[in-house]
């Protein structure tokens, strides 16, 4: 028996093909194409568990990220609205400087 006759499946084509396969072949090559099968799947099933697992580390590292992130942001927006205020007061007090100003010259041109 050749080693490629061994490994070809026999189906139901082959038999209306006229294609004979000896009583012996037969269930070994049903046997041999199911033990293919079985350890195609196995490699196949690892492979995929594999590439979850990795997926589910990089979604971990994701989120870990991203909380440091959103973190960060918060922060970012505390400082930013202490920074307005801390512009807004002294706004405030450049504005009452510079109405103080203009009044006293326009008590001066009144005088």
């Amino acid at each position: 028996m050749e080693a490629s006759k061994a490994l070809v499946p026999v189906s139901s084509t082959a038999a209306s093909e006229g294609l004979h396969v000896s009583e012996a072949e037969s269930p070994f090559s049903s046997l041999l194409y199911e033990v293919f099968l079985n350890a195609l799947y196995a490699d196949v099933s690892q492979q995929v568990q594999a590439a979850m697992e990795n997926m589910l580390k990089t979604i971990t590292d994701i989120d870990q990220s991203s909380s440091g992130i959103n973190e960060d942001i918060e922060q970012c927006k505390g400082s930013v609205v202490e920074r307005k205020k801390i512009l807004e007061e002294e706004k405030e007090r450049f504005q009452k400087a510079a109405f103080s100003v203009l009044e006293m010259l326009n008590d001066q041109d009144i005088n």
